[in-house]
């Protein structure tokens, strides 16, 4: 049986989620790499005002699960493949050997400032669960006005779905759904529309940008994030860092795989526990846990215990 880091994205993020990481030497090396990289310091990136930035929110989700999953291999602890939701993917490229965390580091800056520069306000993203499929659809449809459009963007589970584009079309979807049945409909901490079109020419930037960076071949399975298969060609991973952005993140088809390749045990890297409550739900017989509540310890053992048994 396996073990499989889940690295969350942008949504997740906590105000001084930086200061709660363990105070340990591996974790401060990291933030010393970080603010050599983006030129500042980067403890200073996960103030509430900060974290009204794209850039900054991304930049902490990277710096967060990265040093996280550096303490645990000092615990001589290790997955044995990895998945990242969204920007979450770089952290997961960086602990699978694929790319170097400086490289991620800078990357991901500029990638949350052409997210932020292509719409700067007006745009964002919304959650919808509890709704089958094909109703949302039709909701979409009916909302989207060619000025004003919405976008299915991630699938995180079978019931739970998010849609990204304008704010006044996400609110009016929300509505609708709401009235059709949802169990849930609500706008996301996220202040662009990532996954959708509208982010076209951010992948265009980001694939130039990620042909001029050494990719290496994992160490270990990584889940793709629009293929929703588990990459072990650097070029395939390149390929998806770059255009997940602004495409559907397949996250319940890629940790589904996951399972089938013999995970059962989910960990959920800092900050956090979106990704722990849908790997809850959809893997009933799996363990899925969240570093944020669980703690090192915990997860060491855990890891150590379920890896004993391979």
């Amino acid at each position: 049986m396996s073990v499989a880091y889940l690295f969350p994205g942008q949504g997740s993020q906590q105000v001084n989620m930086l200061h709660h990481l363990p105070d340990h030497p591996v974790v401060q090396k990291t933030l010393d790499e970080a603010s050599e990289t983006i030129n500042e310091s980067a403890i200073l990136l996960d103030s509430e005002s900060r974290l009204q930035s794209t850039v900054a929110v991304q930049l902490c989700l990277l710096i967060a699960g990265v040093s996280t999953a550096r303490v645990l291999e000092t615990l001589e602890v290790k997955p044995d493949m990895v998945a990242g939701h969204s920007v979450g993917a770089f952290g997961a490229a960086v602990i699978a050997g694929v790319m170097d965390f400086k490289d991620a580091v800078s990357v991901v800056k500029q990638r949350g400032e052409w997210m932020e520069q292509a719409y700067p306000k007006g745009y964002g993203m919304g959650v919808v669960a509890g709704l089958p499929l094909k109703q949302l659809e039709e909701i979409l449809e009916n909302h989207t006005t060619g000025e004003e459009d919405v976008y299915f963007a991630n699938l995180n589970s079978p019931d739970q779905v998010t849609i990204s584009g304008s704010v006044t079309a996400i609110k009016r979807v929300l509505a609708s759904a709401k009235e059709g049945g949802a169990r849930k409909t609500e706008m996301l901490n996220v202040s662009v529309p990532s996954h959708c079109p509208l982010l076209e020419p951010v992948s265009e930037n980001l694939a130039s940008t990620l042909n001029q960076i050494s990719f290496h071949r994992p160490t270990i399975p990584y889940g793709g994030n629009r293929t929703a298969r588990a990459l072990r060609d650097p070029e395939a991973i390149k390929d998806d860092l770059a255009f997940s952005v602004s495409r559907s993140v397949k996250w319940h088809q890629a940790t589904s795989l996951f399972y089938e390749l013999g995970a059962r045990l989910f960990i959920e890297l800092p900050p956090g526990r979106v990704l722990t409550d849908l790997s809850c739900r959809a893997f009933p017989s799996a363990r899925s846990i969240s570093v944020s509540d669980s703690g090192l310890k915990t997860a060491q053992v855990l890891i150590n215990r379920m890896q004993q048994t391979q």
